[in-house]
């Protein structure tokens, strides 16, 4: 069996189970997601990143992302939806939130599965990606497995830069 580390940062969309559980055909694949409070980022940046996808009223609003513990309970639901939507798909799925020093979690989660890769599914972010400064970038000098990046999906009814 294929084990897969999956880092997110919102609930997987109808598209994302899709697309990651069609990536290596029929070979069965096992997940184990990690998954960072949205809150957990730098608002600074998720403002920019915002601005720079014309998402200006979400921009206005970054202030309202809960952050610290008021993070931890929709990052709870998010990741719970997220294994549901994995199971419903055939896939086996664990998961965990990870707080603090996400790519420290990762390596140790990469070492302790024996993962075959890392996916990084998140939104894109300009400033941390020009500057090599987001987790793909960084995770590729973390963990000795392919790591690969995709932009995660918006469900129906999701508005732009919610999540």
């Amino acid at each position: 069996m294929f084990t897969t580390v999956l880092m997110i940062e919102k609930p997987l969309a109808s598209a994302d189970v899709e697309l990651i559980t069609t990536l290596h055909g029929e070979e069965p694949v096992s997940f184990v997601v990690l998954m960072q409070p949205r809150g957990d980022q730098d608002r600074l940046l998720r403002a920019v990143d915002d601005v720079a996808l014309g998402y200006l009223e979400d921009a206005a609003r970054e202030n309202e992302v809960p952050e610290g513990d008021e993070a931890l309970q929709p990052a709870e639901r998010a990741l719970v939806h997220s294994i549901a939507a994995l199971h419903a798909a055939g896939a086996e799925a664990v998961g965990e939130i990870v707080q603090r020093h996400p790519l420290d979690a990762l390596r140790t989660v990469v070492e302790r599965t024996g993962a075959d890769e890392v996916i990084v599914l998140t939104a894109p972010h300009f400033v941390e990606e020009f500057f090599h400064r987001d987790w793909t970038s960084r995770a590729r000098h973390k963990v000795g497995v392919p790591v690969l990046k995709l932009f995660a999906q918006q469900d129906d009814g999701e508005q732009p830069g919610q999540g």
